[in-house]
């Protein structure tokens, strides 16, 4: 099990933002949707390319190079091109800090 690191500060990640952050070599984006923190691998399962920057639609986020669509809280692709979930990191608030752990290999 690997170990829980910090990825930004609660405050500092308001509604609907989001900040990437490297868990040992993967990138994670971490999402506040509406005060809740999620944390997917910053990558489209299509292509291989980063998500966090594309539209982001209540709690889904658009792939910005070919609009698949992935759901923050579960991973769950939700539109073609893409046909693979994403993988969701634990996330938890600790003295202030958003934190998240990977547990690809728990």
């Amino acid at each position: 099990m690997s170990d829980w690191i910090d990825a930004c500060k609660a405050e500092d990640l308001r509604p609907g933002e989001h900040v990437v952050v490297d868990l040992d070599g993967t990138a994670v984006a971490v999402f506040n949707l509406d005060g809740a923190f999620y944390a997917i691998e910053d990558v489209c399962t299509h292509d291989g390319a980063e998500i966090a920057s594309g539209e982001l639609d209540g709690d889904v986020i658009v792939c910005p190079r070919h609009g698949a669509r992935f759901c923050i809280r579960t991973g769950e692709v939700l539109t073609p091109p893409a046909y693979e979930d994403l993988h969701v990191f634990p996330v938890r608030v600790e003295n202030g800090m958003v934190q998240i752990r990977d547990d690809r290999w728990d």
